[in-house]
């Protein structure tokens, strides 16, 4: 993804239409971020402006060895939100979230994977074979478990003050009363695989 289209920028991002396009965008991550269940991005060539963001809305992010990233906000001298930006440092940390954005400046997938913006860099032919593996792979675990591990992971970018502390300790709660977990004792035990419900 290039990103947005820059020659309708004059017409769907200045005066008062510029505030409901960040908005649209804002609902459409959000959407994305809260999901329950692991989010995989697999990213293939250019992955720049509100590609490389849509990006960031993952839990997991694979890239083909060819793949380029960028976000040129500042060549285009546009303001990008504090969610936007939020969710870059959680990704990859302040100093290299300034890096990426005060130069503006075209990422390989080896420097995306040097700085933290993607979990693994992977040769192109054999990107989605393991991009399919690693998701049943996530698939294959308790449903409670990754789940509960995802809200807690997404409660910890947050303030302290500002966690769900309840939210957390009902998803952890959940899994010890549910059945998978004690099939998944069983099964440690039995030396098997678990067959998990999400219950």
């Amino acid at each position: 993804v290039s990103g947005a289209d820059i020659s309708e920028f004059e017409r769907h991002r200045s005066g008062g239409s510029a505030a409901d396009y960040d908005q649209q965008n804002a609902r459409a991550f959000l959407a994305l971020a809260t999901l329950r269940k692991p989010l995989i991005a697999l990213i293939h060539g250019f992955c720049v402006g509100g590609g490389c963001a849509l990006s960031l809305t993952a839990d997991l992010r694979y890239a083909a060895d060819d793949a380029v990233f960028a976000i040129p906000a500042a060549r285009l001298g546009l303001g990008y939100h504090t969610a936007g930006l939020e969710m870059l440092v959680n990704t990859v940390g302040y100093a290299a979230a300034k890096e990426i954005f005060f130069t503006a400046r075209r990422l390989s997938a080896a420097e995306a994977l040097r700085m933290g913006l993607v979990n693994q860099v992977v040769p192109k032919a054999e990107l989605d074979t393991f991009v399919q593996q690693t998701a049943e792979e996530i698939a294959g675990n308790a449903p409670l478990t990754v789940r509960s591990a995802k809200l807690i992971l997404g409660e910890l970018t947050k303030e302290p003050g500002r966690r769900n502390q309840t939210a957390i300790t009902e998803s952890i709660h959940a899994c010890y009363a549910s059945t998978d977990y004690a099939e998944g004792v069983r099964a440690f035990l039995e030396k098997r695989r678990p067959a998990f419900k999400g219950r």
